[in-house]
């Protein structure tokens, strides 16, 4: 353990599950007689190690264990069986405001907390005014927490575990807590945590951030650590477990849809937008939908910098005159980021007959900055001068762009850029 900060060796964490509270309790007396219970397995013999200095993240879809491991690293559950070790001091960034009290006031929570993190009310005195200025709650650090929107909550209590100086950072999905300045300063922290020399590892379903900071990432899948590595690689591989089907697509053919090889639609690859905004005259409609990658695979997960192609495939149920189809990215805020159509770009079709399938295909590099986006896709015309909407999907599919350079605003420029002294 001499430059290893956490070794974790053939780690295993087995759930009993129940179908009813009776068989729990049988169980638990000895008196089950049969076994009433299945296991779920939510670590599969888990091993890595994480060098002191080192930053590495943790990726996997939802309940491939990602918290689990944490929680068992910072000894929040015990292993089922495997071993565990730890050499410097943990702040761990998981379920913030866990320990607190919710009638104590903020002040009363600081103390508290520090308490149970092993330091004496001198050490506390000490980082106290940090703690304070990092939370930037004001005066309503000497009310009951009980008061406090949820805001005010998590930025007190964040502040609390980030400043503690420790030697090992486990941090869970809170990076993106509070306003936009809040997360700015915590970002700013990690950062300067990093530079530091601590030793880091990192859950989130950001990719990009995951992508920007990591020095290592290990990629987790249904409790089996499927592989470690750079993180350009493993995220790679973690699109790749995002598809539940690899297959190529067959590069600008259309094929009627009781075609055998259709059986199986381009959608059925991502997990859709389950309250979808969804209207339109009923005159068209969009019966499947894509993104393709670089590489021609199914997925929502695009490195920024690299061609993508966004496919929509339309069917008429009646004759339409130059019909538009269109795609739109947004924020999650809903914000309008980009978008063209098929009447912007000068590729029309004429008349679509009742009947007849169209795919349109707009292929683009993608220059968005990394982040999460929504994608809306609808085929609309005009008739008679007026416009109308045959068929609309609003936010149908989330977007995600990795990218390790993110610049100002929404769009990156790239920019040629050359220093010269004179």
């Amino acid at each position: 353990m001499d430059n290893l900060a956490i070794k974790v060796e053939d780690v295993c964490k087995i759930y009993k599950l129940y179908d009813r509270p009776s068989d729990r309790l049988f169980d638990a007396l000895g008196l089950a007689g049969k076994k009433r219970f299945r296991e779920h397995h939510a670590l599969n013999h888990v091993s890595f190690e994480v060098k002191k200095g080192e930053t590495v993240g943790i990726i996997g879809t939802n309940g491939s264990g990602k918290s689990t491991i944490l929680k068992i690293i910072t000894g929040v559950l015990s292993p089922t069986s495997g071993d565990v070790e730890i050499d410097g001091r943990i702040s761990a960034l998981l379920e913030l405001g866990a320990g607190f009290n919710m009638e104590y006031t903020g002040i009363e929570n600081v103390y508290l907390n520090g308490m149970m993190m092993g330091f004496s009310r001198e050490e506390m005195d000490e980082r106290l005014t940090d703690i304070l200025k990092f939370a930037d709650i004001g005066e309503f650090v000497n009310q009951p927490c009980k008061t406090y929107s949820s805001g005010m909550f998590v930025r007190l209590a964040f502040a609390v575990a980030i400043n503690i100086d420790p030697e090992i950072l486990i941090v869970d999905e809170a990076l993106s807590v509070g306003d936009v300045f809040f997360q700015a300063k915590c970002y700013k922290k990690f950062e300067d945590f990093k530079e530091q020399g601590k030793t880091i590892i990192f859950v989130s379903h950001d990719i990009s951030s995951v992508a920007k900071y990591c020095d290592r990432v290990i990629l987790l899948n249904q409790g089996d650590k499927l592989a470690e590595g750079n993180a350009k690689d493993m995220i790679n591989l973690y699109k790749k477990v995002l598809l539940k089907n690899s297959d190529r697509i067959e590069s600008g053919k259309v094929l009627a849809s009781g075609d055998a090889a259709e059986k199986k639609l381009w959608k059925s690859n991502y997990e859709l937008n389950p309250e979808v905004n969804e209207y339109g005259t009923g005159e068209a409609e969009i019966i499947d939908f894509a993104l393709i990658d670089e590489y021609g695979n199914y997925t929502n997960c695009i490195q920024k910098g690299t061609s993508f192609t966004i496919k929509s495939k339309v069917l008429f149920q009646t004759d339409i005159q130059d019909p538009i189809f269109t795609y739109t990215f947004k924020t999650v805020q809903g914000t309008a980021v980009t978008g063209t159509n098929t009447m912007f770009e000068k590729a029309g079709i004429g008349l679509a007959k009742a009947g007849d399938i169209y795919v349109a295909s707009f292929r683009q590099n993608m220059d968005l900055q990394g982040g999460e986006y929504l994608l809306s896709i609808s085929c609309t015309g005009y008739v008679g001068g007026e416009f109308r909407a045959y068929h609309r999907l609003y936010d149908v599919v989330g977007v995600t762009v990795v990218s390790d350079k993110n610049t100002v605003g929404f769009y990156d420029m790239n920019s040629e850029v050359t220093i010269e002294k004179v």
